[in-house]
């Protein structure tokens, strides 16, 4: 038993480090924050789509299912890889799909009138996911380093990658739960919220490639990362969970309208 304990943990830790996700903080601020932003039509045929459940609670849906293997074709559908200097309708899109086509798909599903409720429910959850993905720039990272997977790095002194450190390390280091971090983003006006929510996932999906270019540069393999990198860096974390709750928001009251 003891060894059987040994051997799930062992691979469950492995999983987690190949697999690319926003904390479960991220996700959550970012449901928090669309919460703020949506219309009156659109919160009441949200709750009745989803029992009731908030934004934040079904945010991390799409990696709660990653451990059922029925749900495997999904995985592409967190990230996209694509060279960084070109755009995304530059290349040709991926067989298996990945964060772009999985929002188009999932609005279009939820859309449909002859979905089921079932379907809806489910792309409604998964659309929830995927625009938090969206706007994690190492979620639009090089496919060469499984967007920054690959980058190993020391997080106060502690082993992890670039990819981690923008997932979950500065996050759950800051400290504060999700909705504590949503109250606490910074105060916008209407211009400012109105100006966020222009444009459409695939200016958003250039948006956060331009980042992603930014943030390579940010670090070297094996640099050691503590309070600077997270002091420089903070404010973007912010700034993508509070844009992919505002994004979120315009989408949901536009499919709601």
């Amino acid at each position: 038993m003891r060894l059987f304990i040994l051997l799930f943990l062992v691979a469950t830790t492995l999983c987690q480090g190949a697999v690319p996700i926003w904390s479960k903080t991220g996700h959550r601020v970012t449901g928090e924050v669309a919460n703020q932003y949506l219309t009156r039509k659109a919160r009441k045929a949200i709750d009745k789509l989803l029992n009731g459940q908030s934004l934040a609670a079904v945010s991390t849906f799409g990696d709660d299912i990653k451990a059922d293997r029925k749900y495997r074709e999904f995985s592409p559908w967190h990230y996209v890889n694509f060279p960084a200097d070109k755009k995304y309708t530059d290349v040709e899109p991926s067989e298996q799909g990945d964060v772009v086509m999985g929002i188009q798909k999932c609005i279009a599903v939820v859309k449909d009138k002859n979905s089921s409720l079932e379907d809806k429910r489910f792309y409604l959850k998964f659309l929830v996911h995927l625009m938090g993905d969206l706007h994690q720039p190492m979620h639009v990272g090089r496919k060469e380093d499984k967007g920054g997977n690959d980058i190993q790095l020391q997080w106060f002194g502690r082993g992890t990658n670039l990819h981690r450190v923008w997932d979950s390390n500065m996050i759950n280091d800051y400290g504060m739960g999700y909705r504590e971090l949503a109250s606490n983003l910074p105060r916008l006006s209407k211009e400012e919220v109105k100006q966020i929510q222009q444009g459409n996932v695939l200016t958003w999906v250039e948006e956060s490639q331009e980042l992603a270019n930014k943030v390579y540069d940010s670090a070297a393999v094996g640099e050691k990362l503590g309070y600077r990198y997270s002091y420089d860096w903070w404010p973007t974390v912010e700034q993508q969970l509070q844009r992919g709750g505002i994004r979120l928001a315009a989408v949901l009251n536009d499919m709601f309208k």
